[in-house]
C-alpha cells in the first residue's frame, strides 16, 4: 500500500515558488535564444561558426560570441566582432534585457538602427565601429544611463551629433569619426 507524504505548508510553498522561479528563468533564456536566432536570420553572409554553432541543440550560453551571467543565466554580452558578417540589426536585439556589452565592430552590418535598442537599459559598452550603418545618429543614444563606451566610427551616419549625448554622465569613451556628420553653424 502506497504511503501519502504530506509536506508542511511552508515547505510546500517554497517548492512551488522555487519551481516557478526555475520555470521563469528557463522561459527568459528561451526568449534570449529566440531573439538571437532572429539576429542570425537577418545575417545574409556568415563564413564562420554562427551557422552551425547557433542552434537549438546547443545551450545559448555556449554559443560563439554569447556570454551569460552566472546569477540569472541570461545573455549579458554579445561579441560578434571581426566575424565578416553581413546583415542588418533586427529589432529583436532590443529584447535582450540583461545585455550590458554589445560589440559587432569590423563586420558589414548595414541599414539604420532599430529604436527597440532603447530597451537595453543595462548597456555599458556598445561598439558598432567599421560597419556600413547609416541614417541619422539616433538621439535615443542619450537615454542609456549606464553607458560608458560608445563607438560608432567608420560608418555612414549623417546629420548632426545629438546634443543629448552630453547627458550621458557615465560616458568615458566616445568615437564618432569617419561618418557623414554636418557641422552646426552658429
Amino acid at each position: 500500500m502506497a504511503k501519502t507524504i504530506f509536506l508542511p505548508f511552508p515547505m510546500f510553498a517554497l517548492l512551488v515558488i522555487f519551481g516557478a522561479i526555475l520555470s521563469v528563468n528557463s522561459l527568459n533564456i528561451t526568449a534570449d535564444q529566440l531573439n538571437l536566432l532572429a539576429l542570425k536570420s537577418y545575417i545574409s553572409h556568415d563564413p564562420h561558426l554562427l551557422v552551425t554553432n547557433w542552434s537549438t541543440s546547443t545551450s545559448v550560453c555556449n554559443w560563439i560570441g554569447v556570454t551569460c551571467g552566472s546569477r540569472h543565466r541570461r545573455v549579458i554580452a554579445l561579441n560578434l566582432s571581426n566575424m565578416d558578417l553581413t546583415g542588418i540589426i533586427p529589432s529583436q536585439l532590443g529584447n535582450l534585457s540583461f545585455l550590458a556589452w554589445l560589440d559587432i565592430h569590423n563586420n558589414n552590418f548595414h541599414g539604420s538602427l532599430p529604436i527597440e535598442l532603447t530597451n537595453l537599459h543595462r548597456l555599458k559598452y556598445l561598439n558598432f565601429n567599421n560597419n556600413s550603418l547609416n541614417g541619422e545618429l539616433p538621439s535615443w543614444f542619450g537615454y542609456f544611463p549606464k553607458l560608458q563606451s560608445l563607438s560608432l566610427s567608420d560608418n555612414y551616419f549623417n546629420g548632426v551629433v545629438p546634443s543629448i549625448l552630453g547627458n550621458l554622465s557615465k560616458l568615458e569613451h566616445l568615437l564618432l569619426y569617419n561618418n557623414d556628420f554636418k557641422e552646426i553653424n552658429s
